[in-house]
């Protein structure tokens, strides 16, 4: 039975390492753009695809090749890891705050979140001709619809990318937990495939409740909608620098002696 407790112990708590903080945060920073549940979910998905991708490679390299990551080089992975959640939630901030910008400035017409296909953006818009303050053809979306000869793929890099580096940040614990609980190593890397989907299985439906009140509140409350959008930018700015102070400086990044325990 012992194909039994690979399975189900690596599938639960790969949707438990789906719940952990930096990682619902960085998924909501993304998720704040999609307008139905299956897009959340999908958005949940790739996260996961890329994470399992990392997890599976360096954890791999960990148990069949007695990979030794050197501690500065651990402390870099995670830094790394928080600094995209700085980035995510700068980006995600940028377009509610300018937003509110160009409505203090505007005299007349109103700011709103609108789509464009998949595209969730705001700016100033009025009924007036000419007032909607951009062409329908001339928004990120459709450039890249037009240079992509309309395809979909650039619409999965981010959330895979992110789950590639958040990935890295905790492959190491993953591959040293293995090593030191399960004796076969190919029942280990059996191990990380199943703690990979149900990681990715967990992230589906964390993206998808988190985009419940995010879909609803875009469609009916315009201005609680940009501050859900906002609080999760500033939520991701702050517990980014947060994580990269204390692996940075607690850690001793750039110390003589680094200090890195993978968790």
């Amino acid at each position: 039975m012992e194909w039994l407790t690979v399975v189900l112990l690596g599938f639960f708590l790969g949707m438990r390492h789906a719940t952990d903080a930096d990682h619902v945060v960085a998924v909501t920073t993304i998720v704040t753009r999609a307008r139905r549940l299956s897009a959340a979910a999908a958005v949940g998905l790739l996260w996961g695809l890329g994470h399992t991708v990392t997890i599976l490679a360096v954890g791999s390299a960990i148990v069949l090749g007695g990979l030794v990551i050197p501690p500065r080089l651990g402390l870099g992975m995670e830094v790394g890891a928080a600094a995209m959640l700085v980035v995510l939630g700068a980006l995600t901030l940028a377009a509610p705050l300018r937003g509110m910008r160009r409505r203090g400035d505007a005299g007349e017409g109103h700011v709103h979140p609108h789509g464009h296909g998949d595209y969730v953006h705001s700016h100033l818009h009025g009924h007036a001709p000419g007032a909607h303050g951009h062409d329908e053809a001339a928004t990120p979306q459709a450039r890249l619809d037009r240079w992509l000869g309309g395809l979909a793929v650039y619409q999965a890099v981010r959330p895979v990318v992110v789950g590639l580096v958040h990935g890295l940040a905790g492959s190491a614990a993953v591959g040293l937990l293995v090593l030191g609980t399960i004796r076969s190593p190919w029942w280990a890397v059996a191990y990380l495939v199943v703690f990979g989907l149900g990681t990715i299985a967990g992230m589906a439906l964390i993206t998808a409740a988190i985009a419940l009140p995010v879909a609803y509140t875009a469609a009916r409350f315009h201005r609680f909608h940009r501050g859900l959008a906002a609080a999760a930018g500033a939520l991701s700015v702050a517990l980014g620098l947060l994580l990269v102070y204390q692996l940075a400086v607690g850690g001793g990044l750039f110390a003589a002696s680094p200090r890195w325990t993978p968790e």
